[in-house]
């Protein structure tokens, strides 16, 4: 039974406080149930990256279509990776980094410096004075009208998706994880993360190169880590780039608040929801990063009101690419043109 609050959206902060102690019984992890989940998706993943090679080899070129559904498992391993930053996923330290720094090696992704990006992310979302590690970047209207042309120019092609969801996963996985860009001076383990996990996937390519050559190589493996990629920067992206978002200043920003209603709540189909991990219902995620992504439905069901936060459909989560201006007058996401719209009414 849930605890007698008061659920009403409109009250302030919608008492995240207790929601807080209220979610604190859902963090503790299942061992058995860990181990099957990462069973279901590195066994499927390993069999659709044969098969997918075996297309390749034998010249059954139809056979690539299986490249969508290995890197599907790819994007599920990578939640699993993310829970494992969180130390949500076996909740021991140990078993947790090392699980997710053997998955970094297969989605390009540096665990100890991602692991660290990621919890300024969650440190800091929704606040306008900490923008700029492991986040989008958004700028307020002001700062945007404040800037040169070249300077809105760079902004507009940054969030033309072509280059958000195309060349932008490219970017990401295959050049800029290969070094510890936002903290190049933030000690040693950064770098000896980036440089360990070079090293792993230098030599696990080679391997694979010699097993098998380079061109199925390079025809199997980076298409699924790239579609893969693209697809976690779409989920990422929308989890906190809608309309009805949350951005403030110190001090007014809070983070339980800025965490329940700076996410949404993606309410994906059943499928969907398995394969992405269920980071769809992020609003809780944020709330709590300490909860297995497998708990997520639970809480959800227990308390069926923290649906009503934030939620988007996938309808509406397409909509969502042309907001990219955050209006702090009205509070709330905008496209370019209706900051123009805005500059010109005044």
């Amino acid at each position: 039974m849930s605890e007698a609050i008061d659920h009403d959206p409109s009250a302030p902060l919608f008492d995240e406080k207790a929601w807080l102690k209220i979610l604190a019984r859902y963090r503790q992890p299942r061992a058995r149930r860990s181990l099957i989940e990462l069973a279901v998706t590195a066994i499927p993943f390993a069999l659709l990256w044969a098969g997918t090679w075996a297309a390749v080899y034998f010249g059954f070129w139809l056979g690539l279509i299986l490249i969508i559904p290995a890197s599907a498992f790819l994007l599920r391993l990578f939640m699993i990776q993310h829970d494992c930053g969180h130390g949500s996923f076996f909740a021991r330290r140990r078993i947790d980094d090392w699980t997710g720094r053997a998955i970094g090696v297969l989605t390009f992704t540096p665990y100890d410096y991602w692991r660290r990006a990621h919890a300024e992310h969650h440190a800091s979302a929704g606040n306008l004075d900490e923008r700029g590690v492991g986040d989008i970047t958004t700028l307020t209207v002001e700062e945007y009208s404040s800037r040169s042309w070249r300077g809105r120019l760079a902004y507009r092609l940054y969030r033309h998706p072509a280059i958000m969801f195309g060349i932008g996963p490219a970017w990401l996985f295959l050049f800029k994880q290969r070094l510890p860009f936002g903290m190049m001076r933030s000690g040693l383990l950064p770098w000896v993360s980036t440089m360990a996990t070079n090293l792993a996937i230098a030599i696990a390519s080679a391997l694979l190169i010699w097993a098998i050559g380079i061109l199925p190589f390079l025809l199997v493996h980076l298409p699924i880590v790239l579609l893969a990629g693209a697809a976690g920067i779409w989920l990422f992206y929308v989890q906190h780039q809608f309309e009805e978002t949350h951005w403030s200043k110190e001090p007014e920003w809070r983070f339980q608040h800025a965490a329940l209603h700076g996410a949404s709540y993606y309410d994906l189909p059943l499928i969907l929801r398995w394969i992405t991990g269920n980071i769809g219902i992020h609003h809780i995620h944020h709330l709590s990063s300490r909860i297995p992504y497998y708990r997520l439905p639970e809480v959800l069901k227990d308390h069926p009101e923290l649906g009503d936060i934030g939620r988007i459909t996938m309808m509406e989560s397409l909509r969502c690419v042309k907001l990219v201006l955050w209006d702090e007058q009205n509070q709330r996401l905008i496209s370019f043109r209706d900051a123009t719209k805005l500059r010109r009414s005044k």
